[in-house]
């Protein structure tokens, strides 16, 4: 990837478009480093709700995830560190709807595995809003399917305000 090729294509060596270069770590600022690319799945995503309504849409779960390893799994009982470990439900969000629990195991979603909070992300953020999903978690060792209605994602969802450090005060 050549400097001032973000927003090119990325190619694969049959010529097929993977991805749109967005960016390149380079500790001499030439051309050897590392690139960087949106996946071209995301991009059709992406473009598709830009055509359609002029702006993305996201859904969301309202929790909060992270990670497991082995040593958390077998610490939880889990016979797998696949998955993504819900830390926290939030209020009146399409999760706590759904009946969803913190320590709840989330390792499949609308018939797809969930191999890691990222794989969930991705998956949850491109369903279809108001749609019904399963879901599948590991509680207290059993697999049980819940159903979710997922919503929009507010604005600002995640975003931490700025600080003033003199006074404190969001900004």
């Amino acid at each position: 990837i050549n400097p001032g090729n973000s927003g090119g294509p990325l190619v694969n060596l049959q010529g097929e478009v993977v991805g749109i270069n967005t960016a390149i770590s380079s500790s001499s600022g030439g051309f050897l480093g590392i690139g960087f690319a949106v996946p071209v799945n995301v991009a059709k995503w992406v473009s598709s709700q830009l055509l359609k309504d002029g702006s993305v849409h996201r859904a969301y779960l309202g929790v909060g995830i992270q990670g497991l390893d082995q040593t958390l799994a077998d610490q939880l009982g889990l016979s797998t560190s696949q998955g993504a470990l819900i830390t926290d439900v939030q209020k009146d969000s399409p999760a706590a709807q759904a009946g969803v629990q913190p320590q709840d195991v989330i390792v499949e979603f609308a018939g797809k595995p969930v191999h890691s909070p990222r794989s969930l992300q991705a998956i949850v953020g491109r369903s279809e809003l108001g749609s019904k999903q399963p879901m599948v978690v590991l509680r207290d060792g059993k697999r049980v399917t819940l159903h979710v209605t997922v919503k929009e994602q507010p604005k600002g969802y995640g975003e931490v305000a700025a600080h003033d450090e003199d006074d404190g005060q969001a900004r």
